[in-house]
């Protein structure tokens, strides 16, 4: 019997993906969450009513928006406040808002709705309950949403060109989830089909609350003026998503949960995998392909951004898919393994963003290998939580060097190495990255987000250590929480970021896009190199749409031939 030539490509080394700046080069892709969301919410037919929606002519009141799903239903609680133009902020410190938001378990009754009001407003000041699964905020737009209010009461339409440079008409400033504030925890959902895979609570919360903010400017221009008040028109509508304002504290993420970002990684590598492991591929893949090419060129084109960093990533990645539909026009698919061919390609004539767009396209053209791996991204961080004490002082030594190499050759000694530093800011409550030469003495503050440096430093002891770790953790127990880390990343490859958290270089937004990315984000505008303003479910269908519609193909523009 002949032999098969089925060969399986591996999945890319921990040390390629998991570096900053290729994680800050991820876009979103079939793998991301409000993907993952939208698909089960449209293969189990769920339903959509707003049982209430009292607002008055200010934009002032409460409404519901109930999603009913095979076994239970959720009800997105709305507040909708009038809130002066100068208590608008995106800070996280903020006291005030434009509309207030919840997620409850089931449907709420008077008393729910009741006591709710006297705390969702509130936020950090109030409480919630474990009914609660999710409490946000948001702000409007000051440059669109009166423009859209005006022209729509007038009986006419926004400007598209000014919808297609805002993209939203609210952003949110915070969505907190897994108990905060009182809300229920994690363990309380995470049984539940609809909520295995990771932040769906959230992405349910902001997919409702963007069909409120939509009810919300339409009702506002029939209260202003109901005799010449249109709505928006349909495919305008959903050009509009829900902006988010995210900093320094989602930064810490990544580096706090590393069996979630080995699942999330490992997942995107094996769909990476499956796809470039394919034998043939036919002219009808191919033509996908480059259909998917010229969406993503247009996706690159209407991105804007002020920031020098992203101008220059945005340059290269409108180069790059140009090169790219050039090298398609007679790409050979008839070759062995032809994905393969063309990642190899990608890997040597693109830069970081190309090769990461190309990944995610190359996702699309296979779902039924894809989508299933959304099952494996989820976390049981308890399995990082023993330390194996029996383990030998000389195995911890030759897994800091197998998996942390690169921190063993950095010079920690050279100032430009530990520029920056970690710490929370007793005042704001926030994360902050300082600068440990600056005139704050933050030492004592510093909190451990540099595994690199602190895997050098238990290593300089382990040499001198014989027996075992627990004896070695007995003498050092300073080193206890990293010799943890050691043992998480030799089971879990993508655990560890293979880069300097501290190094003065290092760009804390390439660890917001990595996050952002997964939760399905695009249009990424960095303000700084320490915040960015995204999108979320930008051209996605609105839930009364979702029954007719496809639940993935809104993630890059239509390209009009």
């Amino acid at each position: 019997m002949e032999e098969s030539r089925s060969e399986k490509i591996a999945r890319r080394a921990p040390e390629e993906v998991v570096r900053l700046a290729r994680l800050g080069s991820f876009h979103q892709s079939r793998l991301s969450f409000m993907r993952i969301l939208l698909r089960r919410l449209k293969s189990e037919k769920w339903r959509f009513e707003t049982p209430r929606f009292d607002i008055d002519e200010k934009g002032v009141g409460v409404a519901v928006y109930t999603a009913h799903g095979p076994e239970r239903s959720y009800s997105l609680i709305a507040f909708a406040h009038d809130l002066p133009p100068e208590m608008r902020s995106d800070r996280v410190i903020a006291t005030a808002w434009d509309a207030t938001f919840t997620l409850f378990d089931g449907i709420p009754g008077s008393a729910d709705i009741a006591r709710l009001r006297e705390n969702v407003p509130k936020q950090e000041a109030g409480r919630v309950s474990e009914r609660e699964l999710s409490v946000s905020r948001a702000n409007r737009s000051v440059r669109l949403w009166e423009h859209v209010v005006d022209r729509l009461a007038a009986g006419q339409q926004p400007d598209a060109e000014k919808v297609a440079e805002v993209g939203y008409l609210m952003r949110t400033t915070a969505v907190y989830g897994s108990g905060k504030l009182g809300a229920a925890d994690r363990e309380a959902t995470q049984t539940r089909p609809e909520f295995q895979a990771p932040f769906q609570i959230e992405m349910l919360s902001v997919y409702l609350t963007r069909a409120f903010v939509m009810d919300l400017v339409e009702h506002m221009a029939r209260k202003r003026a109901p005799d010449t008040a249109v709505g928006l028109a349909p495919k305008l509508r959903r050009r509009f998503g829900i902006g988010n304002s995210t900093g320094l504290g989602m930064a810490p993420f990544l580096i706090n949960h590393p069996i979630l970002l080995n699942n999330w990684i490992a997942a995107r590598e094996e769909a990476l995998a499956r796809v470039r492991s394919k034998e043939q591929a036919g002219s009808k893949e191919l033509d996908q392909l480059r259909g998917l090419v010229r969406r993503a060129g247009e996706h690159a084109r209407i991105w804007r951004s002020d920031h020098p960093v992203q101008l220059r990533k945005l340059a290269e990645l409108r180069a790059d898919i140009k090169a790219l539909a050039e090298h398609l026009h007679s790409f050979d698919t008839s070759v062995r393994l032809p994905w393969n061919r063309l990642y190899e390609w990608a890997d040597g004539a693109l830069s970081l963003e190309g090769q990461e767009q190309l990944v995610s396209l190359l996702m699309e053209l296979y779902p039924e290998d894809v989508d299933g791996l959304a099952c494996c991204m989820a976390a049981d961080e308890s399995l990082g939580e023993r330390i194996e004490g029996k383990m030998s002082a000389a195995r911890l030594t030759a897994l800091c060097e197998d998996f942390y190499g690169w921190a063993l050759e950095t010079d920690w000694h050279a100032p430009e190495a530990q520029a920056r530093i970690w710490y929370v800011s007793q005042e704001k409550l926030e994360p902050r990255l300082g600068e440990r030469a600056g005139e704050e003495d933050l030492e004592a503050y510093e909190q451990p987000l540099c595994p690199g440096r602190d895997v050098a430093r238990m290593y300089s002891d382990l040499r001198k250590t014989e027996g075992n770790v627990a004896a070695f953790l007995m003498a050092h127990p300073e080193h206890r929480h990293i010799a943890r880390r050691v043992q998480i990343a030799a089971r879990f490859p993508y655990a560890e970021i293979r880069d300097n958290t501290i190094a003065a270089d290092m760009l804390p937004i390439d660890l917001l896009r990595a996050k952002l990315a997964f939760f399905g984000a695009c249009h990424f505008d960095p303000r700084s190199d320490r915040w960015v303003r995204i999108n979320m479910y930008r051209d996605a269908p609105f839930p009364h749409e979702l029954a007719s519609a496809d639940p993935d193909g809104w993630t890059l523009p239509e390209v009009q031939m």
